[in-house]
This record gives structure tokens, C-alpha cells and sequence, in this order.
């Protein structure tokens, strides 16, 4: 399929679908290229050598990566030089109208390929943001490694990519759907493909697969998921091999826990097994036994950088960050034995937290340290808290909230 057909489907259906009005009303979030993220998965907790922080957003769309990066960056007072790029001119206006609304003014757009970059926006970067755009080139391969040639060798990306066992019932779809349209206009398609989604057999697989919704939400979603020119999806194993052959490796999946097969498995003797396996493996494994991973988001290093990029809980002196969590309103439900539970794409993950947390979350804050917050709890209780048993909690508390990407850390 030629790169101008696909280029062609974005002029006519910006995706994804959005109105630069609502940035009045709310900032779409999501991973990856979340500051506190980004930060704690590729620069081991430390921002202080961002400064100015040099960004590639790689086939931005209509901008949901973008803004929330740009007003993040704002918000955070760091000093941010933000470069867009992607085919589209459609989507390249939404991108600069949603921008306009928040009057960010740290990013500069440019339409063209990401196989063009060092041409059009040449790096290094410290950071680079891939989104939904790998799976549509016909050599996913070749526009990676234009995109790590522009990366700092101290830099990270972040990533997103179809995944296979979740899009059960995409691919089988997409070719009657060729079948029966190939002759039309593109808006003539997506009114035949709807004609086709409300005649669907029960046994389809496409209409038994419940992850499935993008086609509901607008025309856009509908196009680029039943009718996209070009669409590939990946296993963990495909992905982290075309990582190794662009030079890079994974610092973190997110969210993690969805990527450990003991999150799906509560036979000890199964669980036992997973013990010998190392981490590659054990995600392909948590891979097979979710069936539900309908895209693979992942940060990712150059070759050798990984243990040395992600944050980790190793001294007094860090500052740990709730992302996406308030901590006073959990600490107001909170009892001893409380379990809390987090629920993706149908799996549902329960987590026991220690006592200590009811009265450790509310005082996080991403600027006060382990070493304070100790002492704010010893003195609240009267027998004192000696430093083991604190530290032996929070580890528990950090390895449960962050393997749902709910606690990241900054140094």
C-alpha cells in the first residue's frame, strides 16, 4: 500500500477525532508522554538536565501526545522545545488549533514523513514520542531507525503499537471489507462498513471481541480501524525484536503489571514456573494468558541503557510522585487489609496494601522526600516508626502502585 493512500485517509478523517474547543474543558491524558513519566522510565527520576527540553512528537495526528506534553512541560516550568510532524495537514490544523486554545507556544509544526525527519526536523532529541504510527508504514522497521538516528544517546522514546491477541477480529474484517468496497469512495466505505457491523453473524469475531470501540466513536475511528490502506499489529515478541534490530530496548511497558504473568495466574505450582523465567519472556507469557492487549505502549532506551534509565527505590533521598491518583481521597476510604483494585480491558487487578499506606499518600506530594516523610509519620505516632519497618512498606506500596503505573519517582 502506498504511503499517499495513507496520507490521503488522514486529509479526509483526522484521527483521532477531536474538537480544539473542548481544551476549555478538559486536557486528554493518557501513555505514554506524561512528564512524571517520562522522567521516572527514561531519566531514572532526574529532569535536571532537560534544560531546554528538546522533544520530537513523530506523527502527531490531531495532538492528544502534544498538548498534554506541551501543558505538562508548562505547568512544570521546564523549558520546552517541542517539534510536531506528521503527514496530514488536517490533522496538523487540529494539532495547531488545540495548541492555539491553550495558547502553548513551545511547539513548532511541520508537515511531512517521519522517514524524512533528519531532512525536516533534525534531532538530537531527548525525547521522542512514536504514537499509533509504526503499524502503519510498510517497513516499521526503517522509520524507527530514522527516528533513533535523531535520538540523543542519553535520550528515550516512547512508543505505541498495535497488539495482535487484542485485535482479535480486526484483520478478517479488513479484508471483506476490501472485498466489498474497493470500488467506492472513502465515504461511501464507511457508510458500507457500517451496513456490515449491524449485519454481523454472532460467531464473528470481530463482533465478539469487547475491546473493540473505536468504530463507535466517530468516522474517523471507523476508518482507521476497519479500512486503514496499511495496518500491522505486533506480539511482545515482535516488538522487542524490532526494537533490538533499531537499537533500542525496553526500559518499562506500561502499565507493568499488566506484563508479569503472575498478575493472571493464582496456582502456586504455576506461579513457580514463572520464577525461572526472565523478564522477555515472562511478558510474552502474560501476553498469551491475557488475550487482551490491544496495543503494546512501551519506553524504550538505546541498547545498554536499561537499567540505568528507570527510576528505582534505592535511597532515602528519593521524592516519590502519585500520577493520576489522589492520595487524600484514597486515604479518607482507606482501612488496614483495604484492597484496591484497577480493571484493564476486562482483567481485573486487586492489590493489598500494607497499614502504613492510609497514612503515607496523602503527605506524597513529588517534592518531599522518603527521609521526610518518615519523619512526618514517626511523628505522628506515639511509639515512633523505625526506618525498616517504613522502608519495608513502602517498598510494598511502590511495587503495588507502581505496577499500575500509579507511583513513579523523581530524584
Amino acid at each position: 500500500m502506498s504511503g499517499e493512500a495513507v496520507r490521503q485517509q488522514y486529509e479526509m478523517f483526522p484521527y483521532p477525532a477531536r474538537d480544539p474547543r473542548d481544551e476549555a474543558k478538559r486536557l486528554v491524558e493518557g501513555s505514554p508522554s506524561s512528564l512524571n513519566e517520562i522522567v521516572h522510565y527514561l531519566f531514572a527520576g532526574s529532569a535536571q538536565h532537560l534544560h531546554p527540553f528538546r522533544v520530537l512528537i513523530a506523527g502527531g495526528g490531531t495532538g492528544d501526545g502534544l498538548i498534554m506534553l506541551a501543558q505538562e512541560c508548562r505547568d512544570a516550568g521546564i523549558p520546552v522545545e517541542i517539534h510536531y510532524l506528521d503527514v496530514s495537514s488536517a490533522a496538523r490544523d487540529v494539532a495547531e488549533a488545540r495548541a492555539k486554545a491553550r495558547g502553548l507556544d513551545s511547539i513548532t509544526f511541520q508537515t511531512g514523513s517521519l522517514l524524512a525527519v533528519g531532512d525536516i526536523a533534525p534531532g538530537p532529541y531527548h525525547y521522542i514520542d512514536c504514537v499509533g504510527v509504526l503499524h502503519h508504514l510498510p517497513d516499521p522497521l526503517a522509520g524507527l531507525k530514522a527516528l533513533v538516528a535523531q535520538l540523543s544517546p542519553d535520550g528515550g522514546m516512547g512508543l505505541m503499537v498495535y497488539g495482535t491477541h487484542g485485535r482479535t477480529g480486526v484483520y478478517p474484517m479488513q479484508a471483506a471489507l476490501r472485498t466489498l468496497t474497493d470500488d467506492l469512495s472513502p465515504s461511501d466505505k464507511v457508510g458500507m462498513a457500517k451496513r456490515l457491523i449491524r449485519g454481523l453473524p454472532p460467531t464473528n469475531w470481530f463482533a465478539r471481541n469487547p475491546l473493540l470501540a473505536d468504530h463507535r466513536r466517530s468516522d474517523a475511528g471507523l476508518y482507521d480501524l476497519l479500512l486503514h490502506d496499511q495496518d500491522r499489529a505486533f506480539t511482545v515478541p515482535e516488538l522487542l525484536n524490532l526494537l533490538a534490530e533499531a537499537g533500542l530496548e525496553v526500559a518499562s511497558f506500561i502499565e507493568p503489571v499488566r506484563y508479569r504473568a503472575e498478575t493472571y495466574l493464582n496456582d502456586p505450582k504455576l506461579r513457580g514456573r514463572i520464577e525461572a523465567l526472565d523478564w522477555k519472556a515472562n511478558a510474552e507469557l502474560a501476553e498469551s494468558l491475557a488475550g487482551n492487549m490491544k496495543t503494546h505502549v512501551v519506553y524504550a532506551v538505546p541498547t545498554g541503557r536499561r537499567q540505568d534509565s528507570v527510576a528505582r527505590p534505592d535511597n532515602a533521598t528519593l521524592k516519590p510522585v502519585l500520577h493520576r491518583m489522589d492520595g487524600e481521597a484514597f486515604a479518607r476510604t482507606f482501612r488496614p487489609g483495604r484492597v484496591i483494585d484497577a480493571e484493564y480491558d476486562g482483567i481485573k487487578v486487586s492489590l493489598a496494601l500494607p497499614p502504613l499506606t492510609g497514612a503515607l499518600l496523602p503527605r506524597i506530594d513529588g517534592r518531599t522526600s522518603l527521609t521526610d516523610l518518615h519523619g512526618q509519620l514517626s511523628r505522628i505516632r506515639r511509639e515512633g516508626l523505625p526506618w525498616e519497618t517504613f522502608r519495608r512498606q513502602f517498598q510494598q506500596i511502590y511495587a503495588l502502585l507502581n505496577g499500575i503505573n500509579r507511583m513513579l519517582l523523581r530524584r
